[in-house]
């Protein structure tokens, strides 16, 4: 499903208008990735949880040039599944 789809099916189970499922959507994911960027991170009981995980440095290797680099350390977002999604996707 893409954002675009689920604008469209958000509008249709609320009976509203396509402009105002959107701004539903895109203030929802605004929220979520600022708190993500404060380093909270965000639980939706039921469905699941946004956190930030940081990731060590590592040696990668270049593929083009088979050269070994050292790959800073970094942040990445990731999404846990909560029980009730998972028991739900599971039946």
């Amino acid at each position: 499903m893409t954002k675009s789809e689920l604008i469209s099916s958000l509008a249709k189970k609320m009976n509203c208008t396509r402009n105002d499922a959107t701004a539903v959507i895109n203030a929802t994911f605004a929220v979520i990735q600022e708190t993500l960027e404060k380093g909270e991170k965000v639980s939706v009981t039921g469905f699941g949880t946004f956190e930030i995980r940081e990731r060590g440095e590592k040696i990668c290797i270049n593929p083009k040039t088979k050269e070994k680099m050292v790959c800073p350390p970094c942040k990445s977002p990731t999404f846990r599944a909560g029980r009730d999604l998972k028991r739900t996707i599971n039946k």
